[in-house]
């Protein structure tokens, strides 16, 4: 093994010891403290080994390429919503928020990407430290999980292998062979979307923890096989105007997904005139089946419109049920409201007041909220 190779690998050994301290002894590396001890580590490293710019030649088309993958997964996983239902994220675009979250975010995954970047080059091809690289890069993102995990229970141990050290493995695999093919800004582009939009987006898909954890594990493995087949191809024999038409259809693949991504954030999010429900139950058949997604009007306190026989949504207990209007009183300038399911034999047994009222269904789209009755039955 060469002198470089073996200051190389005591270097990443020590760095590794640290974080497995960090991990098991004393947790002190976390936000700030984290992004400073990653920033010294390059400064150490480019002081003994040196570092070579970023010159790949292929980076703006990876870089399209991992967008245009990015807008298809945030589609089909905001679709996934439908079924799912969303969860409305905090607002982090506070001071606070930024600071605490988005601000450290952002830090981490750049410095950490350039010091992987660092490691990489100076691997030139060894397996060793290839391997060594991805294993350190991994610690990097598991760390403080570990040291605040209870490892007397089962459960934690499972969740702490099932959530987070699977999909770490998985995307640091993926991002260290980006990287060597190249370099680091289409790994910082892929990272700081997929750790970012849940940040800066009103709604994000609810699934269970354990069946996010599956899609953080397979979407990098995914990105990995579509940056693979891109250099399967032989590049170097695509003539110039070939490449032309190619980016146009990619700016065009670029653009759809984008609209369509944008137009489900907007009809689903509930901050907006009009959001999308799927409906979990039957009590309106045959008008509404099981499984279909109504299209809501939200009211906005506009109660002197509504009508009997108009079917509307309201809040019960923190569930969102969609049924018909029965009857409506007004005892002076309060309006109450009596429902009743198109399939059920009785009223509903309470009444339904103004601030439980979100809005009328205008539309309903058939069958596409199918898969949260299945999934709801496992």
């Amino acid at each position: 093994m060469k002198s470089g190779y073996k200051k190389l690998l005591i270097f990443e050994i020590l760095v590794f010891t640290l974080l497995i301290l960090n991990s098991f002894v004393s947790s002190i590396l976390s936000n700030y403290v984290m992004v400073a001890f990653i920033i010294i580590l390059g400064v150490i490293f480019k002081f003994v080994f040196g570092f070579e710019r970023d010159r790949h030649r292929y980076i703006k088309d990876i870089i399209f390429e991992v967008a245009i993958f990015l807008l298809i997964y945030l589609l089909i996983y905001y679709l996934s919503g439908l079924f799912f239902g969303f969860a409305r994220t905090s607002n982090y675009y506070t001071f606070e928020g930024m600071f605490k979250f988005v601000i450290p975010t952002i830090l981490f995954i750049v410095t950490k990407e350039i010091l992987r970047y660092m490691m990489l080059t100076k691997s030139e091809g060894s397996k060793l430290l290839i391997v060594m690289t991805c294993i350190l890069f991994i610690m990097f993102d598991v760390t403080g999980n570990i040291f605040y995990t209870n490892f007397k229970s089962s459960h934690e141990v499972f969740t702490l292998l099932a959530v987070i050290i699977l999909p770490a493995i998985s995307t640091n695999i993926i991002c260290s062979y980006m990287t060597m093919k190249v370099g680091y800004k289409p790994v910082i582009f892929y990272l700081l979307v997929v750790n970012l939009y849940r940040y800066l987006l009103p709604i994000v898909p609810n699934p269970n923890q354990y069946l996010v954890s599956i899609i953080n594990f397979l979407v990098p493995i995914i990105l990995g096989y579509r940056i693979y087949r891109f250099f399967a191809k032989d590049r170097d024999e695509e003539e110039e105007d070939s490449r032309g038409i190619s980016r146009k259809k990619q700016v065009i693949s670029l653009i759809i997904p984008t609209i369509i991504v944008i137009f489900i954030v907007y009809i689903t999010s509930g901050y907006f005139h009009y959001y999308a429900l799927a409906i979990a139950s039957g009590s309106m058949h045959p008008e509404i089946k099981k499984g279909d997604v109504t299209i809501i009007e939200k009211l906005d306190g506009h109660f002197d419109e509504l009508k009997e026989g108009q079917v509307i949504a309201y809040k019960y207990s923190n569930v969102t049920i969609v049924h018909r209007l029965t009857r409506i009183m007004k005892i002076g300038d309060t309006y109450y409201f009596y429902t009743k399911g198109d399939a059920n034999n009785d009223e509903d047994a309470y009444t339904v007041q103004e601030d439980m009222i979100i809005g009328t269904v205008k539309a309903k789209i058939p069958y596409l909220g199918l898969p949260t009755v299945w999934l709801n039955g496992l």
